[in-house]
């Protein structure tokens, strides 16, 4: 999307405005970013009709933030649209700062016409993630972007420095209905349907066949430098759709999943399912003779052939454009079972160090005590009270208007309920605003059964997760005889299959209280999600979740503490930081002259 893609002055600003500076009295850096969100207008599938998407200081996909271990980032939010907004930052762990994870239960949303500002550090992380909307379906509008942690120069990456630096990719399945037609349509009680196409970096499929792709579509070129090595970081930030992604004639090297390290093997594609990141190694190996298609299609949905994205990875002496079909999809559209032991495949790197310089594998997660279960059953949508609705273990989340993390701190009661049941009850489906009650450094064992018809994604924000087990069938207490206890990846976002399951650990240590949602934003929107109430009962001096921040919104039961109009086109007040930004501002003033 031209429109979408272009650099507004506001973008030019946004990179000026990334000065790193060491904060006095502080170790680590702090990075500041200043952004607007608001509507661009662009038609990616081709066609004389646009729609309206979300860019960020003009461009989709959004500025990227890339930082290093333990780096503080203080992001300026502008809410240039017409309905509450939150950004979350997927996969970024926020510890002990709940207050800035961007979801419902921990924030209220930033009204029209104001801004927010989020800080927070990217505390012990490394790896390949990105940031996006978490309100009112708006992800299918856009509005995400990169979010890169880089490692610390004392710890050694478990490779070779790629010598051809990074490319990202953003994967999305397109409906040409806006975001506002997709929530319309679930109110009514319909399904979304197939998407109308898969997008690259926001952007249409190259011309790869003269039927099934219609003349005049921008597309991604990738362009590399023969014989270099480069780091690729692919992210699926679609709405529902499982995605096949390769490259014609090379081979994807697997590196990382969401902030761990794997060990390291070659695919020739890999099935990207919705909101799980991965980067690999992609070596320029080829005689460039052509240009190569890079390609990423729809699984386990009809009609794949037209759902397939396509960019070019152009060599600096290519001799013209890609020949030949598209690469490869996997055999059969439908079958998971490709599927499930690819991920299966996927094991962590015990031996590399992650974000501190001690093995990932020195912490034995087998030998640890589970402490908690959770048994969480989806079901295919159904009604209740009228609504079409989603369930976890037969409860449809409602949200409250006070978020769970302020009603929690102003003990405002009746907002939520601690009786999440820890397994399918034998009742009717409910409505409700029930969360699950956590046990501070406890080891919770979470099994995810999928029961509904489509591959689901679930992410856990606040933690990674360790991937134990997965298979089809009903789980029983006989699977946890098939867990792997030794190298089970660690990640945040992990797929379960339709009539399948998949079991996952979790050390909880980061006190606040945690999103657990279904990535598919149908059936998010349709309240499948829950959260983790994680306190610790001996934190008199409350040294385990931060202080509220000055610049809060309030909302719901606590308007009454929301200053009018307090955020409105201003700086907001996160912290003493202030007097240092305007000194950077001052700085990018200066530049610009």
């Amino acid at each position: 999307m031209d429109s979408i893609r272009r650099r507004s002055a506001g973008g030019i600003l946004g990179i000026l405005f990334l000065v790193l500076l060491r904060w006095a009295g502080a170790g680590d850096p702090y990075a500041y970013y200043e952004w607007e969100v608001s509507y661009v207008w662009g038609a990616p599938l081709g066609g004389v009709k646009k729609q309206e998407a979300i860019g960020i200081n003009g461009q989709l996909p959004g500025p990227a933030l890339n930082v290093t271990t333990n780096w503080n980032l203080v992001v300026n939010v502008r809410n240039g649209l017409d309905e509450p907004l939150l950004l979350t930052w997927h996969g970024v762990q926020q510890r002990k700062s709940p207050w800035q994870d961007g979801v419902g239960g921990t924030n209220c949303g930033i009204p029209p016409g104001w801004n927010w500002t989020y800080q927070f550090q990217v505390k012990d992380q490394v790896g390949s993630f990105f940031y996006a909307p978490s309100t009112a379906l708006h992800r299918a509008a856009g509005g995400y972007g990169a979010i890169t942690i880089n490692n610390r120069d004392v710890i050694p990456l478990p490779f070779p420095l790629p010598d051809g630096g990074d490319i990202t990719l953003f994967l999305a399945d397109w409906y040409a209905r806006d975001h506002r037609a997709l929530r319309r349509a679930l109110d009514a009680g319909d399904p979304l349907g197939p998407p109308d196409g898969v997008l690259i970096n926001a952007l249409g499929p190259y011309r790869y066949n003269d039927t099934l792709v219609p003349p005049g579509v921008t597309y991604e070129r990738i362009n590399v430098d023969p014989g270099r090595t480069y780091r690729l970081r692919v992210h699926n930030v679609g709405v529902a759709t499982s995605l096949n992604f390769r490259i014609q004639g090379h081979n994807l090297l697997l590196v990382e999943a969401e902030g761990s390290y794997t060990s390291q093997q070659n695919y020739t594609n890999m099935d990207i399912h919705v909101g799980q990141s991965y980067s690999f190694l992609l070596t320029m190996d080829q005689n460039a003779s052509t240009d190569y298609y890079v390609v990423a299609s729809a699984r386990f949905v009809p009609d794949a052939d037209k759902l397939t994205g396509v960019a070019i990875l152009h060599y600096s002496n290519s001799q013209g454009p890609p020949s030949g079909p598209l690469p490869d999809a996997p055999d059969d559209q439908y079958d998971t079972a490709f599927s499930i032991n690819q991920a299966r495949s996927i094991r962590w790197n015990v031996t590399a160090s992650g974000a501190r310089p001690n093995p990932q594998g020195s912490f034995h997660y087998g030998d640890i005590t589970v402490t908690d279960v959770y048994l969480l059953q989806s079901m295919p949508p159904e009604l209740i009270d009228g609504q079409m609705r989603a369930t976890l273990n037969g409860i449809s989340y409602i949200a409250p208007s006070t978020p769970l993390m302020l009603a929690q701190l102003f003990n405002v009661p009746g907002v939520y309920k601690l009786d999440f049941p820890n397994r399918p009850m034998n009742r009717l489906p409910k409505l409700d605003t029930s969360i699950i009650n956590g046990t501070y450094k406890g080891f919770m064992e979470i099994i995810f059964q999928n029961n509904a018809t489509s591959v689901q994604s679930y992410h856990l924000d606040g933690y990674a997760f360790f991937v134990v087990g997965m298979d089809y069938g009903l789980w029983t207490d006989n699977s946890r005889g098939t867990y792997n206890k030794w190298d089970g990846v660690a990640r945040s976002t992990i797929q379960v299959f339709p009539g399948a399951w998949t079991a996952v650990l979790v050390f909880l240590d980061n006190a606040g209280i945690w999103n657990l949602r279904v990535e598919n934003l149908d059936a998010w929107y349709l309240g499948q999600e829950v959260y983790i109430s994680v306190v610790n009962p001996e934190d008199s001096s409350n040294k385990t979740v931060l202080p509220l921040p000055d610049n809060a919104i309030f909302c719901g039961a606590l308007s009454s503490l929301q200053k009018e109009q307090s955020h409105r086109f201003q700086y907001s007040e996160a912290s003493q930081i202030t007097q240092l930004w305007k000194m950077v501002f001052f700085m990018a003033w200066l530049a610009l002259w």
